[in-house]
């Protein structure tokens, strides 16, 4: 547990100070900016001793420990390098060796599986023709040469056809390697209020070269004055790395920033989709507007030329931020979604992403979309996944510590596994229940606990949590059980027995039970509800026990009124069957004792409050047509009533069962929208956020179980995900956890 408090307070620590790897590349660009007063010396030359004192051993300049896949990017910034020592004279033996190891490398420039720098083929180029100018001699055969500047003039051509203001851009970031192309009055054009263009010392060094101005020389000096001899390759990144962290840990703190317009947040598309998906997620009131300024699919393609990370990851942010559509105007959010998603789609059957952990990123997101990622699953994904020391490549490849370190891991980790062994406990602690009041003799019902464990601790998974846990799954379990004794366990006289029994409630010497089974399940409800009831006076200071009875007493009717239905071959209108079916499918008796555990109070006018019921509505509405949607074929054949049929037949017969479903996801789309705007909409909201986010909760455990078949009666369908939340910890030696 030491390890734990150590890496707690080193990530406190990292918010203080946003760290980045230093960039060789840009380093000598800035190296070659000259002297006003003395045009033969450098203007900074401690960027040309840091690039003397931090030649790698192979000749080459970049990260240390780079993998193979990056000597593209090797090549980049140790021809940078070797330039800006040329140009003031020194190092002859660092460029002899730099020389050695392009001569050496340069195979690897039409190596497919090597990662290309942005803007590769435009910059090399560019640099070699620098070289020619200093008459400095590269080995590199005419044949190479020829390659290298078909390259160029194909991505330029390319580019001028476009002539989009994304490609503009885009050339304009590159522009220290444009030559005589660059238009330097234009370029200005993109100057930013810090000083740079793009938020790159190397674009922002060459501007200052060319025309010496003032704001792009206090960028560059207040640059090196925070980074001493060495210059990342970009800056600011302080808002998109606090990002992440906060995004790792779950945590807010930049809606001033949003609202403020602040250029780090709109100019960059990463950082704009990232900073509202947490600011939405949180709460805040945002708008869309930033992430839809551009209606059509290939305007956002076109514009993000002009970023500095490559477009899979700027897409990544925008498909999950996509996702959070919360009111009806939002069509543009939409189709920027389903854009996003198709485009992903195509990166990973055409296999163009090389960073293989960017590849898994988007397959996690594709798999566990926001409505239906259970949040244990995504979190175990993403630590097997995490890399400490992640490498990203921008203009050159650069890491930072803040967003990818072991102490972030560590703690995922531990958490994990110490969180999956109280599960485990909990889970045989069910089971002796299970035993005790004799469910296991209900041969009628299906065993569900562990299913029901999976629901909750995917949710719900924090120790503080545990009694929250035990409701939830206790209550799950025994609507399993009531739905089979209505379906297919009881005769209408025990069903009217045991909805007598719960309106009566206490028992006396006139108690009688008509069956077993009517007992067994009485007296478990009758326990379980005083034992919520108990659990939930500590929590709430008052008495809820008369809400459980009454939510019981709900659910048992509209089961009894379904059953009674199916007995007289009625076939309601489709208004009635949905709003007796969104109580009896039985969400009721499991979310609502829960909200009562999680933390906040809840006092007798909210729970009376059109709010807390709507909440209610829309999540089981949601429920009931997934459900119904996925079990329709087998309801049909067991002459239950189902709305995939009902709807059919209100329709007057006209549509088809595909038909009939479409439409019907349709509805449950435009309610899961509702539901979402009320959990994330905090004015007017009577209700606290950790109870609203409950229903939410419920909503995704639903979307996930139902996505392919039923998975409540499949039990084989959510083997992988029982298993994975409930009983495979993570590996701490494979993970090297301290």
């Amino acid at each position: 547990m030491q390890s734990v408090e150590r890496s707690k307070e080193r990530i406190k620590k990292m918010f203080d100070k946003i760290e980045l790897s230093v960039s060789s590349y840009d380093t000598a660009w800035v190296a070659m900016v000259p002297s006003p007063d003395l045009p033969h010396a450098p203007l900074f030359p401690g960027c040309l001793k840091w690039l003397l004192d931090n030649q790698l051993n192979d000749g080459s300049w970049g990260l240390l420990h780079r993998d193979p896949s990056l000597t593209k990017d090797a090549l980049s910034s140790t021809l940078a390098s070797i330039l800006a020592l040329k140009r003031w004279g020194v190092g002859e033996g660092h460029v002899k060796k730099g020389l050695h190891f392009i001569e050496s490398n340069f195979r690897s420039i039409n190596d497919e599986k090597q990662h290309s720098p942005i803007g590769f083929d435009i910059i090399f180029p560019g640099m070699v023709e620098y070289a020619r100018d200093m008459d400095l001699v590269l080995p590199l055969t005419s044949s190479d040469l020829d390659t290298i500047f078909w390259y160029r003039d194909l991505e330029l051509e390319r580019c001028y056809r476009s002539n989009s203001n994304g490609s503009k851009a885009y050339l304009a970031s590159l522009s220290e390697a444009m030559g005589g192309l660059s238009n330097w009055k234009t370029i200005m054009n993109y100057q930013r209020k810090n000083g740079s263009l793009f938020n790159s010392p190397s674009t922002t060094a060459a501007a200052l070269i060319h025309l010496h101005d003032t704001n792009c020389l206090n960028y560059l000096q207040m640059l090196l004055k925070k980074y001493e001899d060495g210059v990342p390759t970009i800056y600011p990144l302080d808002v998109y790395t606090r990002l992440q962290m906060v995004e790792n840990l779950q945590k807010m703190g930049i809606d001033r920033q949003w609202l403020q317009g602040d250029e780090e947040i709109v100019l960059d598309l990463t950082t704009c989709a990232l900073a509202f998906q947490l600011l939405r997620t949180s709460g805040h009131d945002v708008s869309s507007d930033l992430l839809t300024r551009f209606v059509e699919k290939d305007q956002y393609l076109d514009s993000l030329k002009g970023q500095y990370k490559d477009d899979t990851t700027i897409v990544l942010e925008l498909f999950k931020a996509s996702q959070l559509v919360i009111y009806p105007n939002e069509t543009a959010l939409e189709e920027q979604n389903a854009w996003s998603r198709q485009f992903l789609q195509q990166k990973l059957s055409g296999r163009s992403i090389k960073d293989g952990n960017l590849s898994k990123q988007v397959i996690n997101a594709l798999t566990f979309p926001y409505h239906a990622s259970l949040d244990r699953i995504v979190n175990k994904a993403y630590l097997r996944d995490y890399k400490e020391d992640e490498v990203k490549v921008a203009k050159t490849s650069y890491c930072c510590p803040n967003i990818s370190n072991k102490d972030f891991k560590n703690l995922g980790v531990i958490d994990f596994n110490m969180c999956q062994s109280l599960h485990q406990e909990e889970i045989k602690q069910l089971e002796r229940w299970e035993r005790e009041f004799r469910l296991d003799r209900l041969k009628f019902t299906r065993r569900k606990l562990v299913t029901c464990a999976l629901s909750a601790a995917a949710m719900l998974f924090t120790p503080e949590l545990s009694n929250a846990r035990i409701s939830w799954i206790k209550h799950a379990v025994l609507a399993y059980v009531v739905d089979d004794f209505f379906d297919v366990g009881s005769s209408q006289q025990e069903q009217d027995n045991l909805i007598h029994l719960l309106d009566k409630w206490d028992m006396d010497e006139d108690t009688k039970f008509c069956s077993e089974a009517v007992e067994i399940i009485f007296l478990v409800l009758q326990d379980t509800i005083y034992e919520s009831a108990g659990m939930a006076l500590k929590w709430q200071g008052r008495c809820v026990k008369a809400h459980l009875i009454q939510t019981w007493m709900d659910l048992l009717k509209s089961m009894g009124k379904e059953a009674e239905w199916v007995r007289d071959k009625v076939v309601p209108p489709m208004d009635e069957y949905m709003e007796n079916g969104y109580v009896s499918l039985a969400l009721g008796p499991i979310v609502l004792p829960t909200l009562y555990l999680v933390g906040p109070r809840l006092s007798e006018e909210i729970v009376a409050s059109p709010e807390y019921h709507r909440l209610y509505k829309l999540m089981s509405t949601c429920g009931r047509l997934l459900n119904d949607i996925q079990t329709y074929e087998r309801e049909s054949k067991e002459g239950k009533l189902n709305a995939v049929p009902l709807h059919i037949i209100h329709r007057g017969g006209i549509i088809t069962e595909q038909d009939s479903i479409k439409e019907l996801r349709e509805i449950i789309g435009e309610n899961a929208k509702k539901l979402l705007r009320m959990i994330l909409e905090t004015k007017d909201s009577v209700v606290p956020r950790a109870c609203k986010d409950l229903f939410w909760d419920m909503t995704q455990v639903h979307y996930l179980f139902y996505s392919k078949v039923d998975g409540f009666s499949s039990p084989t369908e959510m083997e992988t995900a029982i298993n994975e939340v409930l009983y495979m910890p993570i590996d701490c030696n494979e993970m090297k956890i301290e």
